[in-house]
């Protein structure tokens, strides 16, 4: 049986946990406010630049020169916003798995240890229900692993189709410029 004490521990840690990735959420949107604040200060003095170079233009040709010579830049740094975006957002994922996986561990060792306790103090003639109920705890425990495993991996192809999709956007807005 769990005490008052154990009780207690375990709802300080949980409490102390949810502070933790309280914090670590607002750590994240921080960084998504300070990014967009970059990149909207970049294109107001980009925007400005621009604008001075569209009136010094002389003619039709340097006019299409010069926005020609804003597709790449801007598909760049569109590709590098969304990267850093997405380096942001998996970073504070990582932290949550990282806390759900520690406290899924303490939680099932505790029940492994609440189910053993409870066998060595089961009447006799109680064994093959232990048995039985050490079985299901272990299927539980493979599944969860499975599920955690599958999910890794999930995300790494996630991550691998992200970066290839902004190399390929990339590549493409330079042969385009290229072109013109």
């Amino acid at each position: 049986m769990l005490t008052v004490e154990q009780v207690m521990a375990s709802h300080k840690a949980n409490v102390e946990t949810l502070l933790g990735l309280s914090s670590k959420a607002f750590e994240s949107v921080e960084k998504i406010v300070e990014l967009n604040l970059t990149a909207s200060k970049a294109a107001l003095a980009e925007t400005g630049d621009h604008a001075k170079a569209i009136l010094s233009v002389k003619d039709a040709q340097e006019l299409l020169a010069l926005q020609s010579g804003l597709l790449q830049p801007l598909a760049e740094k569109t590709a590098a916003y969304s990267r850093h975006l997405y380096d942001i957002a998996t970073g504070a994922g990582a932290e949550f798995s990282k806390a759900f996986e520690g406290q899924a561990a303490d939680a099932q060792k505790k029940f492994v240890d609440m189910v053993d306790s409870a066998a060595k103090n089961a009447p006799a003639g109680s064994e093959s229900a232990v048995a039985m109920m050490k079985s299901a705890v272990s299927s539980a425990n493979n599944a969860l692993e499975s599920v955690q495993k599958a999910v890794k991996q999930a995300t790494e192809v996630a991550e691998a189709n992200f970066n290839a999709v902004a190399a390929t956007a990339t590549n493409a807005t330079k042969q385009a410029a290229k072109k013109r």
